[in-house]
């Protein structure tokens, strides 16, 4: 049980501050405007640093999975057994609930911030094809990190893999802010879209099939290229 409480608390501090400073940088509403680098840098860094410092909090309890895409890429990898899986999908989510509420109760208060929660959409001229494509082939990538630098015939990262995957998570939201705010994580997206409703939870659904696919498609990459499988 500790161990989905883990996940459970990482989730939802990962939720709290990585969304906190797009709402305070407003980057929520402004990240598809080039113009405004420094919220798209600032929010980068923060979903980043939260990964980072959960790694090292709850990284040697769980594993610090804390998005249920990665969940799945280690299911598939074999590295988790599918009851661990579910619970562990259905505690990140509690978290990223709870991780919202607190940003929501934050923010309904400040007029400025208008009860913002940082929730994933489509930014302005992103179809709908091109929002999906970019949450799967960018959740690939940082999925295929995480297999990486967590293998256990890599020990280049030993002791460095929870700095290797948020790093790597702050580089995929520089370049897919423009896109879709970037989610890469289901688990962050139906959070904060439960409470800004709107488009934010009609458009919920890429940002839950596409880090599912790009998964998936990061599992099999890894299996290919594993150098503990038999060629």
């Amino acid at each position: 049980m500790k161990k989905y409480l883990a996940e459970m608390i990482g989730t939802m501090v990962l939720v709290l501050m990585g969304c906190g400073v797009a709402v305070s940088l407003n980057c929520s509403s402004d990240c598809a405007d080039t113009a405004n680098a420094g919220t798209v840098l600032g929010t980068a860094l923060a979903f980043g640093l939260s990964v980072v410092a959960m790694a090292y909090t709850i990284g040697g309890i769980s594993g610090c999975h804390i998005n249920p895409a990665i969940t799945l890429g280690m299911l598939l990898s074999r590295r988790i057994s599918a009851k661990d899986a579910g619970m562990y999908m259905l505690f990140q989510v509690i978290g990223a609930i709870i991780g919202a509420c607190v940003l929501w109760l934050l923010t309904s208060g400040t007029e400025s911030l208008a009860g913002g929660t940082g929730a994933n959409d489509l930014q302005g001229g992103i179809s709908v094809t091109s929002g999906l494509l970019a949450e799967i082939f960018f959740t690939c990538v940082f999925v295929l990190v995480v297999l990486g630098a967590t293998a256990r015939t890599n020990g280049a990262t030993s002791g460095f893999a929870g700095l290797a995957i948020g790093l790597s998570l702050v580089l995929v939201h520089l370049v897919c802010i423009r896109y879709t705010g970037t989610s890469v994580n289901p688990a962050r997206s139906i959070g904060p879209a439960l409470f800004q409703g709107g488009s934010a939870l009609a458009n919920l659904w890429i940002f839950i099939v596409g880090p599912f696919v790009g998964a998936a498609l990061a599992a099999f990459i890894w299996r290919v290229i594993d150098p503990d499988k038999a060629a």
